[in-house]
């Protein structure tokens, strides 16, 4: 599943309503884009899974634009989903309408509005807040933190707001905030309110971020995030990103940091690019394990993360990449290949293969990135770009 949330149960004759409605509003100026993925799976099982399996999905992403004048617009974006086999029995839970042979969502991802002023533009609604500048690990974009091992997921959103300043061209100032992560709390508890400040030089940025969590479940007196996310366009291109979360009540100490550091470096005219990032992990920080929430548990403390990228005939781009989680000793190595079969048209083929010491000596000691706590997969996917 491109996006972890929850799925309408909307009867067919609505969907095909709302594609109707969508299609006359385009006629009168209405931006309609958008994306189809159809995906084959194979896999080998994990744990008490089976030997092997199979899934797939057919997932579309349609999003929406309209300008309101020159000073307003609104932004929408919803997923369709059908899904067989593993895919489908990952997503149990998610309120999926189950047909004969598939199961079938409909996902509401994106629908906010933007007032636009001369120095001043407000964001409001289901919308995404992104922050830091991090590639892979991202501890800055502590509303959704990263997947390496899903590098194709869409980042989910919050049901927020915004406020920017440009005090100047390089200066933007933001206050933002959100609902509780309980949707149906009414008292407030657990909302987040705070403020970022990024400044843009020639070759170099700047975010500094601060962000407080209303007492809820979890944390009687708050909790605080503070962060900083710096990158610089030198020989290298350098990155790092830091958040530190505070929670009185669990007497956060050093496992409240998180803290990721990489860099990555071109040759021949851009077409071979080599990667790395590292992750300090602690457990009681923004990447660390949350509720099962991320895909793989992030209880190592010490993560790299290194990649090479080829591009072949400016068609072809191959490449090749090593999670490691270094305190068990587990790795999952991510063999891909895209190549644009013609314009708006593009296939991609991937392969990971979770490894641990217990693979090959057969010592117990199972890594959380080793094969009993995640799947070899090898995966097909045409993407239709509109």
């Amino acid at each position: 599943m491109k996006t972890i949330g929850f799925m309408f149960k909307i009867p067919i004759a609505m969907v095909l309503f709302s594609l109707a409605g969508l299609g006359a509003l385009a006629a009168q100026g209405l931006t309609v884009s958008g994306l189809l993925d159809s995906t084959v799976s194979m896999s080998a099982g994990a744990g008490d899974s089976p030997a092997f399996s199979y899934g797939l999905e057919e997932y579309a992403n349609l999003r929406i634009q309209a300008k309101i004048k020159d000073r307003a617009a609104f932004y929408g974006a919803v997923n369709f989903i059908a899904a067989a086999g593993n895919i489908a029995q990952g997503a149990v839970g998610l309120g999926l309408i189950a047909g004969e042979n598939y199961v079938a969502g409909f996902e509401l991802e994106r629908l906010y509005f933007r007032l636009n002023g001369d120095n001043l533009d407000f964001d409001g609604g289901l919308l995404r807040l992104p922050f830091g500048y991090g590639q892979v690990w991202g501890p800055s974009d502590f509303l959704n933190p990263k997947n390496p091992l899903l590098p194709n997921a869409r980042p989910r959103a919050v049901l927020g707001g915004s406020l920017s300043w440009y005090p100047v061209d390089s200066l933007k100032l933001l206050a933002f905030g959100s609902a509780p992560k309980d949707p149906f709390s009414r008292s407030g508890a657990g909302g987040l309110a705070g403020l970022s400040m990024d400044q843009h030089w020639d070759r170099a940025s700047l975010q500094l971020l601060y962000a407080f969590e209303s007492p809820g479940d979890g944390s009687d007196q708050g909790i605080h995030r503070a962060g900083m996310s710096v990158k610089a366009d030198l020989e290298l291109g350098l990155v790092a990103d830091l958040l530190y979360t505070y929670n009185a009540e669990a007497q956060t100490q050093i496992d409240g940091l998180s803290f990721s550091i990489g860099c990555d470096y071109s040759f021949f005219e851009g077409k071979f690019i080599v990667l790395a990032e590292y992750l300090y992990n602690g457990a009681a920080s923004s990447t660390a394990f949350n509720d099962g929430k991320n895909i793989f548990g992030r209880k190592n403390d010490n993560y790299l993360y290194a990649s090479l990228s080829f591009l072949f005939f400016d068609y072809t781009l191959v490449s090749a990449a090593l999670i490691s989680g270094f305190d068990d000793v587990s790795f999952t190595p991510i063999i891909s290949l895209e190549h644009e079969l013609f314009q708006g048209c593009g296939l991609n083929i991937s392969a990971q293969i979770p490894l641990d010491r217990d693979l090959f000596s057969g010592d117990g000691n199972q890594g959380e990135l080793g094969p009993r706590t995640a799947y070899s997969s090898f995966t097909a996917r045409i993407r239709l770009r509109f």
